[in-house]
């Protein structure tokens, strides 16, 4: 099936792993589940309560990533980045599902490092 409205410029990373989020890191952390990244945002899911993001918002968000080396193996780096809350979207009546946009973009492209790898070693060959 074609998506003709697709609007990413980047393929996203899909990983589960723990996100901490708050409004200002001053104040206590609530926790989520990163469900994909891209270098320029993110989504992930949380409780639906009171200390669920709102659209609009601005957040402080501190989370990691795998980065792959060219041997197949990766290590998790660690981020802290702004982020404006773009999206919320109720899962189920326990669970949100938030996208946000980074204020400043990650250092690589979480998503396309096997296809970036592939290339390099074709390009050897």
């Amino acid at each position: 099936m074609d998506k003709t409205d697709e609007r990413r410029t980047e393929q996203r990373l899909r990983y589960y792993w723990p996100i901490w989020f708050a409004e200002n890191f001053d104040e206590t952390l609530a926790q989520g589940q990163m469900v994909d990244v891209s270098s320029r945002g993110a989504a992930f899911t949380c409780y639906a309560n009171d200390g669920c993001p709102y659209p609009g918002q601005n957040i402080t968000a501190r989370f990691s990533v795998p980065h792959y080396g060219p041997d197949d193996s990766f290590d998790m780096e660690n981020f802290t980045r702004s982020a404006h809350v773009c999206r919320v979207e109720n899962v189920n009546s326990f669970l949100r599902r938030i996208a946000v946009q980074f204020a400043d973009p990650l250092p690589f492209n979480p998503g396309e490092q096997d296809a970036a790898e592939s290339y390099a070693l074709t390009q050897e060959a």
